[in-house]
């Protein structure tokens, strides 16, 4: 029997890769930001739809768009987002009001917009959740904030939602980063070498993370399950993360800052 699927950032990375393993045998809507992928998109079976996470409006159309082709939705995967990085005595709020509304408030936004539709909703957080990430803070933010509020909507409603956190990944996210952040980085006085280190650790990052179809290997499993644990880790990484996560606060910046020593001696 076929399954109704909504993806967001349905045109790279995680998203790119759930479409394919879930067209196959589903009806699909795919989220898109740039016009240059609905051919793409149609060609694969999918069932485009605009959607600009950092523009509040588009999700209201998309909801109302995806609302009228169907009566239900098995599963929304929440994909799309983007990192914001910087130091954060120099880091303008407005980025990180951008974060947030990319991150967490779109999501939660599309997600009560079609709550009268939806079996089950699995959101793509990250490891960095756990909040021990430096010069990526909005970043670890916004996905710490995601986490709650749609905890909070599980335990309120009753509807049925799943956090993945994943590690590094090899996408192509990393080099987006380095792009959307140029103005950030570059701007940093005082940290160069730091942000020389994250530009360069980034880079590694899209090429040495985790295989994406790990990932996606992990969401078809998780739902295809009946009762679905509230949360994921995938990648050694995340599992460590989360291990830090609950060591006393004082211990985790202790441990921080000496790994920081550690990598600026390094380079």
């Amino acid at each position: 029997m076929k399954k109704t699927y909504v993806i967001t950032g349905a045109t790279s990375g995680i998203g790119k890769a759930l479409l394919k393993r879930f067209v196959k045998d589903n009806i699909v809507f795919a989220g898109y930001r740039n016009e240059k992928y609905v051919q793409e998109l149609e060609a694969m079976g999918a069932i485009p739809f605009y959607i600009d996470m950092a523009k509040r409006e588009t999700v209201a159309q998309a909801a109302a768009y995806i609302k009228s082709k169907t009566e239900k939705i098995d599963t929304l995967i929440n994909v799309a987002g983007c990192v914001v990085a910087g130091v954060m005595e120099q880091l303008p709020v407005e980025r990180i009001r951008e974060q947030f509304e990319v991150n967490t408030f779109s999501h939660l936004d599309l997600t009560q917009r079609l709550k009268t539709l939806l079996g089950r909703v699995i959101n793509i957080s990250s490891m960095s959740s756990f909040g021990i990430f430096p010069f990526v803070a909005p970043y670890c933010a916004s996905k710490r904030a995601m986490d709650i509020l749609f905890n909070a909507m599980a335990l309120e409603s009753g509807l049925e939602i799943v956090s993945i956190k994943p590690g590094v990944i090899a996408t192509p996210l990393w080099e987006k980063s380095i792009e959307s952040n140029k103005s950030s980085i570059e701007g940093c006085q005082g940290y160069e070498n730091e942000m020389k280190y994250m530009v360069s650790n980034a880079s590694e990052n899209g090429k040495k993370g985790l295989n994406v179809e790990k990932v996606v290997d992990l969401i078809v499993k998780v739902d295809a399950m009946k009762n679905p644990k509230p949360s994921y880790c995938v990648g050694r990484d995340a599992k460590v993360a989360e291990f830090v996560s609950r060591l006393p606060f004082g211990l985790q910046n202790k441990l921080i800052k000496f790994k920081l020593s550690r990598v600026m001696i390094t380079k």
